[in-house]
C-alpha cells in the first residue's frame, strides 16, 4: 500500500518532530561516545531503535520500513564491506609473503620519522586513494600500511580519518560533486570551483593538525617545513585543478603533487631528531640492504592497485563495464519497497515516488579492482593459491563484526531517507533564515554522518540547500558547495568510516575508543568551515562563482 512522508508529523511542527526522530542518532553518540558500546552491538541497535521511532513518529508501515533497511543493509555488504574485505587481503597478502618488511625499509629511507610517515602515507597516499576509489579503500590501506610500519593503531586509524577531510568532496573521481550538480542542475563545474575556493584552506591546515595531534606542537614546529611543503603543495593543486579542470581530477592531481614534493623536499631536508611514539621500544635499525629489484617486487601491489583504481574510476571504463559487458546484479524493483514510497512537498514540488532498486557493478566496483590486484600480487609475492585461500579466510574472521557493523549502519541510513527522517532534519535547518548559510554545513555533515558518503549526502540534501539558499538571497552555488565541505568534516565520525578504520587497524570492539578520539576534531573543523561559508556569504561572496558567471 502506497505510503507518503510527513515530515511534520507530530502536531505538525517540524521542530518537534525532527527532535523525536533524532534518538537513534542521539542513541549512536550516547553508544559510542559514552557508552563505548562495540561497534556492531551499537549499529544493530542503532537500527532497531530507527525502526521503532519511524513507525511510531511516521506511521510507517512495518514491511516498508523493514524492506528500506534490508536494502541498506545489502549495501553495506556490496560495495562498501567488499571494498574493504578486498584491501585488508591485499595487505595480509604483503605481511603473509614477508615483503611488508621491506616495504617498511623503503618508507624509513625516505623517512622514519612518525611524523613525516604519518604526512606521506596517511594524507598525500590516503588522498590519491580516496580520489581514485573512495568508499573505504584510502583509510583501509593506509591505516593498515601505517599499522605495518609500526603506529599505534588507534594513532594509525584516527589519523587517516582525520587526514581524509581534504580529498573527500573530489572522492572516487568527483562522484560527491557530480551527484550535487545532478541534483541541482547547477552543473558540477560551478560547484567544483566553489568547492575548490574552500577546501583549500582545510588543506593547508589538516597536515599541521595531525602532527599536532600526533606529537605535539613542539614536535611539530621541528617538522614545519615539511608540513607547509606536504599541505602547500596540496592545496594550490587543489585549487588550481578545481576551478580549471572540473571535478574528476583535483584528488588525484593534488595527491600526487603533494608526494612528490614532500618526497624531493626530503631529499635535502631532514628533521633534527626522528620522533617516534613513547611507547615504542628503542628503535632497531633495519641494516639488511635491500636490491632495487626486491624494493620493487615489494612495492608491486601498490604499484599495480594505484593503475588498478586510476582505471576502474574512470568514466570510460565503467561505462564500457555497464554498456557493453553488463556485468552487474540488477534488482530494478526493490520488493516491498519500490513504488511504495512518496516523497512530497517541500522537499518536492509534487508528489512523487522514491523509487527503490538495487544494482551492484561486481566488476566495475572498486573492491573488485583491489581484489584483481591481490590475485595478481599473490603470484609476484610468490604466495601460492593455498595459502591465498588461507589468508583470505582469515580476513573474512577478522572483519566478522566490521561487516555487521557496516550493513546495520546503512540499514539504518536507507531507513532514515525512507522514511522521511533525513528530510526532517534538513527542513529544521532550512528553517533558520539568515543563519542558514552559517549552518548549511551542518547539513551535510549530518548527512555525511548519517549515510557515511558524501555523494549520498550531496544527492540527500543538494536541492534543499539551493531552494533555501534563493529564498533568502544567498548564492545558491555556496550552500551546495557548503553542503559537500561540510560533509567532508563529518566522514571521520561516520559509524562506516568507524567500521572500516577499525577493521583495517585490529581495532574491532574498540570503534568507540575511535569514535571519541576523532569526535571533538570533527567538531572543531565544522566550526571552521561553517564560519568560512559565512564569511563567504555575507562578507566577501564575490569569492564564490555563480552559474552567470561560468556560462560567460
Amino acid at each position: 500500500m502506497p505510503w507518503s512522508q510527513n515530515y511534520a508529523a507530530l502536531n505538525n511542527s517540524i521542530g518537534l518532530t525532527a527532535l523525536v526522530v533524532s534518538i537513534p542518532i542521539f542513541f549512536l553518540f550516547w553508544a559510542l561516545a559514552v557508552k563505548r558500546m562495540k561497534g556492531y552491538i551499537a549499529g544493530v541497535l542503532t537500527l532497531a531503535i530507527t525502526l521503532v521511532d519511524v513507525v511510531l513518529v511516521y506511521k510507517m508501515p512495518v514491511g516498508t520500513a523493514l524492506s528500506a533497511s534490508f536494502l541498506g543493509i545489502v549495501n553495506g555488504l556490496f560495495p562498501i564491506a567488499w571494498i574493504v574485505i578486498a584491501a585488508v587481503f591485499l595487505y595480509n597478502l604483503t605481511v603473509e609473503s614477508g615483503h611488508f618488511d621491506i616495504i617498511k625499509s623503503s618508507i624509513a629511507t625516505i623517512s622514519d620519522d612518525r611524523r613525516i610517515q604519518a604526512l606521506l602515507v596517511a594524507f598525500s597516499f590516503g588522498a590519491f586513494l580516496e580520489g581514485a576509489a573512495g568508499f573505504g579503500a584510502p583509510v583501509a590501506i593506509s591505516g593498515a600500511i601505517l599499522i605495518g610500519l609500526g603506529f599505534e593503531p588507534l594513532y594509525a586509524a584516527g589519523l587517516c580519518l582525520i587526514a581524509n577531510t581534504a580529498p573527500v568532496a573530489f572522492g572516487a573521481i568527483g562522484s560527491p560533486i557530480i551527484a550535487a550538480g545532478s541534483v541541482t542542475g547547477l552543473g558540477d563545474f560551478v560547484i567544483s570551483q566553489a568547492v575548490g575556493r574552500q577546501l583549500p584552506f582545510l588543506s593547508v591546515l589538516i597536515p599541521l593538525y595531525l602532527i599536532i595531534l600526533m606529537a605535539g606542537w613542539k614536535a611539530a614546529k621541528e617538522v614545519l617545513p615539511a608540513i607547509l611543503v606536504t599541505g602547500v603543495s596540496f592545496a594550490v593543486a587543489q585549487w588550481w585543478s578545481a576551478n580549471y579542470l572540473g571535478a574528476y581530477l583535483p584528488d588525484i592531481i593534488s595527491s600526487l603533487t603533494s608526494l612528490l614534493a614532500t618526497t624531493v623536499f626530503l631529499k635535502f631536508w631532514k628533521p633534527k631528531t626522528v620522533w617516534r611514539f613513547p611507547s615504542e621500544k628503542k628503535a632497531v635499525v633495519n641494516t639488511t640492504h635491500y636490491s632495487t629489484g626486491e624494493v620493487i617486487k615489494a612495492w608491486s601491489p601498490f604499484v599495480i592497485l594505484t593503475v588498478m583504481v586510476a582505471v576502474w574510476g574512470t568514466p570510460s571504463f565503467k561505462n564500457w563495464v555497464t554498456k557493453d559487458l553488463q556485468w552487474f546484479v540488477n534488482i530494478p524493483h526493490w520488493p516491498g519497497l519500490d513504488g511504495l514510497v512518496y516523497k512530497v512537498s517541500p522537499i518536492v514540488t509534487k508528489s512523487t515516488v522514491y523509487a527503490a532498486s538495487y544494482k551492484w557493478d561486481f566488476f566495475a566496483a572498486g573492491g573488485t579492482a583491489i581484489l584483481i590486484t591481490a590475485i595478481i600480487s599473490m603470484f609476484i609475492l610468490g604466495v601460492s593459491p593455498a595459502k591465498a585461500v588461507s589468508v583470505f579466510g582469515k580476513t573474512l574472521k577478522q572483519l566478522v563484526y566490521p561487516i555487521i557493523t557496516m550493513g546495520s549502519v546503512l540499514g539504518f541510513a536507507y531507513l532514515a531517507n525512507y522514511s522521511g527522517l533525513s528530510f526532517t532534519l534538513g527542513l529544521m535547518f532550512a528553517s533558520t533564515g539568515k543563519a542558514f548559510p552559517f549552518l548549511s554545513p551542518v547539513l551535510g555533515w549530518v548527512g555525511v554522518f548519517l549515510t557515511g558518503s558524501d555523494t549520498s549526502a550531496n544527492a540527500l540534501f543538494g536541492k534543499l540547500q539551493q531552494v533555501t539558499a534563493e529564498q533568502i538571497g544567498v548564492n545558491p552555488v555556496l550552500t551546495v558547495a557548503a553542503n559537500s565541505s561540510g560533509g567532508v568534516v563529518g566522514k571521520m565520525i561516520s559509524p562506516q568510516s568507524i567500521a572500516v578504520a577499525a577493521a583495517a587497524t585490529s581495532l574491532v570492539g574498540k570503534e568507540s575508543d575511535l569514535f571519541r578520539f576523532t569526535v571533538k576534531h570533527s567538531l572543531i573543523f565544522l566550526v571552521i568551515v561553517s564560519i568560512m561559508i559565512g564569511l563567504q556569504a555575507y562578507v566577501v561572496p564575490e569569492m564564490i562563482p555563480t552559474v552567470a558567471s561560468v556560462l560567460k
